[in-house]
């Protein structure tokens, strides 16, 4: 793997890190700050929230600043906004550090995925960007559940000053194993994005992304206060579950594409959104059982993010059809929508925590799931209408 490529894969497991380890530190922070759960899951509402915004924005905006000057220069922010996060003796300046490292990592994974196809040969680009999203993967492994160890033992600050030297450390990388001229061109301008995010078959498909992967985020938020005040669960066993969720994580991710491949986007989104709200609905009945906690928790991570690989190909499936001079600013408003969900989700959970309690936030987040299971099969019978007045224009045709 080519020293450039791995730069940025350690910037892809920093940024998975810092985005949900807050997840696991709820609980320590809002008791540290003094704030409520439901503010303390603003903190991860308002990070998704920047990456959505400042995605599409900012990348149109740094269109000609060369590749390597600007992933530095993200990489820069994202470790500046973590190190505010170490140093943050308040909530309010807790907030400004997760925007800023917000607006990083929206910026980065726009740019990131095209700078992974440019340091191999083209027959192998793909396997280049699933190189560097591995590294969202190994922070669902490796670095949530040890940023939340860290967090509870050494305090929440002492994570993010680690995620910073990651941070820190994938900044070098670009600095001196990037190649100074990589090739680039300007993302499409604004005007063009806005005709993309408005046309009405896209625009179904992202309300399927962001209602369909920031339903689980209702009660994805909350995990850690669930565990530990409805299961029983101590700070360090919380920490032991959240590695045993993200190896179910990791599974999930293969098992969700391989299934979208073999049964087409809009079977396998349907099948793993029944799957999933099945599995919420099931979570707020076994919260109460440590082992039977454990083995829903195992059983969620394994069909939580096992939609994102068939979205992303059903958006791009879609745009090819519907938009296909802009199929890439298509593709990236996806990944703004996965945001918009996760800002949705997580705010939605904190309503529920404040005025209903914990233990319903799975049993709304499995009703949410079932609504992008119903906007899915939608989808897909527009589909079969299109095609069947395309055979039939067809028909029309021949006969005359």
């Amino acid at each position: 793997m080519p020293l450039a490529l791995f730069a940025l894969t350690l910037s892809a497991f920093a940024i998975g890190t810092t985005e949900f380890v807050i997840v696991g530190l709820i609980p320590t922070i809002a008791a540290d700050l003094g704030v409520t759960l439901p503010s303390a899951g603003l903190l991860v509402s308002l990070y998704a929230l920047s990456v959505a915004i400042g995605a599409p924005l900012l990348t149109a905006l740094t269109g000609r600043v060369p590749r390597k000057t600007l992933l530095i220069a993200l990489m820069a922010l994202f470790t500046i906004g973590n190190l505010v996060a170490w140093r943050a003796p308040s909530y309010e300046s807790l907030v400004v550090a997760r925007i800023l490292t917000g607006l990083a990592h929206g910026v980065f994974f726009s740019v990131g995925s095209i700078i992974a196809t440019t340091l191999v040969p083209k027959e192998k680009s793909a396997s280049a960007i699933a190189t560097m999203f591995s590294g969202m993967t190994v922070a669902f492994v490796a670095g949530i559940p040890l940023g939340t160890f860290i967090g509870q033992h050494f305090g929440w600050r002492a994570t993010f000053l680690v995620v910073a030297l990651f941070g820190f450390v994938a900044m070098l990388g670009a600095l001196f194993f990037m190649p100074n001229n990589l090739p680039h061109k300007r993302p499409a301008p604004l005007s063009q994005q806005a005709r993309v995010i408005v046309h009405p078959r896209l625009l179904l498909v992202y309300a399927m992304t962001a209602v369909g992967y920031g339903g689980s985020l209702i009660a994805f938020t909350f995990m850690a206060p669930i565990l530990e005040q409805i299961t029983g669960f101590t700070p360090s066993q919380v920490s032991m579950v959240l590695v045993a969720y993200g190896v179910s994580v990791a599974a999930g991710n293969v098992w969700g594409g391989k299934l979208a491949d073999a049964q087409g986007p809009v079977k396998a989104l349907k099948r793993i959104f029944l799957l999933l709200a099945a599995v919420l609905l099931v979570f707020t009945f076994t919260s109460h059982n440590a082992w039977l906690a454990v083995l829903t928790m195992l059983a969620w991570g394994a069909v939580a993010f096992g939609n994102v690989p068939g979205l992303q190909v059903y958006v791009v499936k879609q745009a090819q059809q519907f938009a296909p001079q802009a199929t890439d600013v298509a593709s990236g408003f996806n990944i703004a929508a996965f945001n918009l969900g996760v800002a949705g989700g997580s705010s939605l959970g904190g309503v529920i925590v404040a005025h209903l309690g914990l233990g319903h936030t799975p049993w709304i987040a499995a009703a949410v799931t079932v609504l992008a299971f119903g906007l899915t099969a939608w989808s897909g019978r527009l589909d079969r209408r299109a095609g069947l007045a395309g055979r039939t224009a067809e028909a029309v045709a021949v006969t005359h």
